[in-house]
């Protein structure tokens, strides 16, 4: 039987899709890690071995880069969340980060649940500097699946 080999999807294609915000375009993403905490558990009658449990599931932040224009919506939904709090009720976003493959058809789909800005940031500014001025926003959520 002859096994036919896959090669995996290169990280440059992507898209961001944010409900209620238009955004051009990222230049960066990142997948938020997870983590399962273990609990170890020991058994009464049990007098030397502990084994683990797996306990509470948690979600690394997501971190977003784009190349800094005239357009708010970032900012705005940030100074949103500063001034109301998280528990406002459009503070909450869903996103969707999208892989494509070079054919630009969509292969990877994560979907991060009830996500709000953390942190919001720019690169500095500099007069002897050509580049491009980036911000970031670093966004906290509920949890995070991969649909696809």
């Amino acid at each position: 039987m002859v096994t036919q080999l896959t090669d995996p999807f290169r990280g440059f294609r992507f898209r961001v899709e944010i409900a209620g915000i238009q955004v051009a375009a990222f230049s960066e993403a990142s997948v938020p890690d997870i983590n399962v905490e273990t609990v170890d558990y020991r058994e009464g009658t049990d007098p030397i071995y502990k084994r683990p449990l797996s306990g509470l599931t948690s979600y690394g932040h997501l971190s977003l880069k784009k190349g800094l224009t005239s357009g708010m919506d970032l900012y705005n939904w940030q100074q949103q969340v500063s001034q109301l709090g998280s528990g406002s009720p459009s503070a909450q976003k869903n996103i969707t980060l999208v892989l494509m493959d070079a054919d630009g058809s969509e292969k990877v789909r994560w979907n991060v649940i009830n996500a709000w800005p953390v942190k919001y940031e720019t690169t500095g500014l500099n007069a002897s500097s050509s580049d491009v001025m980036v911000e970031t926003l670093e966004l906290a959520m509920d949890y995070m699946n991969r649909i696809k």
